[in-house]
């Protein structure tokens, strides 16, 4: 997964490209300026329909909040908008200014993220939208560009079926997108149609980030017996042979029908359940990449700083709850960003809200580690230049931090919310 930096104004904002019109060039830049907010941008696609892609984006969305990114989830399907019903926002009015358009906010505790989808406009669930190309490319392009997006880790969009126009008008106004991630079903006659998927990405230069198989199985919460009912394996037996990654496996389990009727995601509704963990696995590899390319080059932080790791510890091992820690472990990273140049530990002040994020920003701390965190918590440690990793799993600190600079740290649901 390759970084999007997007500030490169000097040369691609100031070019005329052929046949372009002024307020083309305007609209170019203003997108431009936008998109360069986010560090992140993963669209998910399928090859035909009722494979359960909207689902998938809806809960890599949620899971990624989460785990504590900041995260804006765009909804492109012009004819089937379903991101409205999956998190219970349908009916949901959308304000703005004269040019820009505020992304619905849904709460995902402990994090939060920012939606846009056509289900807002239409004035009745029910309507059609019967729009020509041109038009489709232009709403498209005003979600991308007049939205009001903020600063964000990543940009999930929810794109229809198919290699039509949406997810071409995506690819092409992403310039910098990371790369897709394709949704299949086990059986043949999906699998043949994602491989057109496939080869749609690559005749656009656009990275698959991996191939994801919805309905994967069925595991009788009784007997235990598993049943491969749309078959076994399609998936994955694809992605081998053309050379993908193949990130998970999400089986079908009762309660997911259940959470996308009722609007909370399967990830945040059952945090425990197979789809969650399957969807965990997700994110840890998007994470994993993030890290690798992103993250712990030459030992400096995102602020430019040396990185000095901070790990809440009680009783020798990570605390789960950080606020009642009774003492944190910094450590030095050495200059290669991969190895701890030295360590200390730090008896805290009294908690009081507010108090450890402004604390350990002045102890040095650029990174924080923690099984669980507040969304509350996570916003004064980004204000005071902090980054969190929460979700964090294992007991010995200098493993954790060990883990964490060689991109194996693995990282789940955020178990605390205080």
């Amino acid at each position: 997964m390759s970084k999007a930096t997007g500030n490169d104004s000097s040369g691609a904002a100031r070019e005329k490209h052929p046949g372009e019109r002024d307020q083309d060039i305007l609209d170019r830049r203003a997108l431009q300026s936008r998109m360069s907010q986010i560090r992140h941008k993963i669209l998910v696609l399928s090859g035909k329909g009722g494979v359960g892609k909207s689902t998938v984006a809806v809960n890599l969305a949620v899971a990624l909040a989460m785990a504590g990114k900041r995260v804006g989830l765009l909804d492109v399907d012009i004819h089937g908008p379903s991101v409205p019903k999956l998190l219970h926002i349908e009916g949901m009015p959308i304000s703005g200014s004269e040019n820009a358009l505020h992304p619905v906010e849904v709460a995902c505790s402990p994090g939060m993220i920012n939606v846009m989808s056509i289900g807002f406009l239409l004035r009745d669930r029910d309507d059609a939208v019967i729009w020509r190309g041109p038009r489709k490319y232009g709403v498209i392009k005003q979600f991308l560009k007049d939205v009001e997006w903020g600063n964000l880790d990543f940009l999930v969009v929810d794109s229809p079926p198919g290699t039509g126009d949406e997810p071409l008008a995506v690819a092409q106004l992403l310039e910098n997108a990371d790369g897709a991630i394709v949704v299949t079903t086990p059986q043949e006659i999906a699998v043949q149609d994602v491989r057109r998927c496939v080869v749609f990405c690559r005749q656009l230069n656009l990275p698959v980030i991996g191939v994801v198989e919805n309905m994967s199985g069925y595991t009788c919460p009784k007997c235990g017996e598993h049943v491969s009912i749309f078959g076994d394996g399609g998936g994955r037996a694809m992605a081998e042979e053309m050379g993908l990654p193949y990130l998970a496996g999400i089986p079908i389990e009762p309660e997911i029908v259940a959470s996308g009727d009722g609007g909370t995601p399967m990830v945040q509704a059952h945090p425990h359940s197979k789809t969650a963990t399957a969807f965990g696995r997700i994110v840890r590899a998007l994470l994993r990449e993030e890290l690798v390319e992103t993250e712990n080059k030459a030992g400096i932080s995102d602020n430019g700083h040396a990185m000095r790791i901070a790990v809440p510890v009680t009783g020798g091992v990570m605390s789960s709850h950080f606020g009642h820690c009774e003492r944190f472990v910094l450590f030095d990273v050495g200059e290669d960003g991969k190895t701890v140049g030295s360590k200390r530990e730090v008896v805290p002040p009294p908690h009081e809200p507010g108090t450890f994020p402004r604390w350990l920003h002045e102890q040095g701390a650029t990174v924080i580690i923690a099984g669980g965190m507040g969304s509350r918590a996570q916003s004064l440690f980004g204000q005071n230049d902090i980054r969190v990793v929460v979700g964090a799993t294992g007991g010995n600190p200098d493993s954790i931090v060990q883990s964490f600079l060689e991109g194996r740290l693995e990282t789940g649901a955020n178990i605390c919310d205080h």
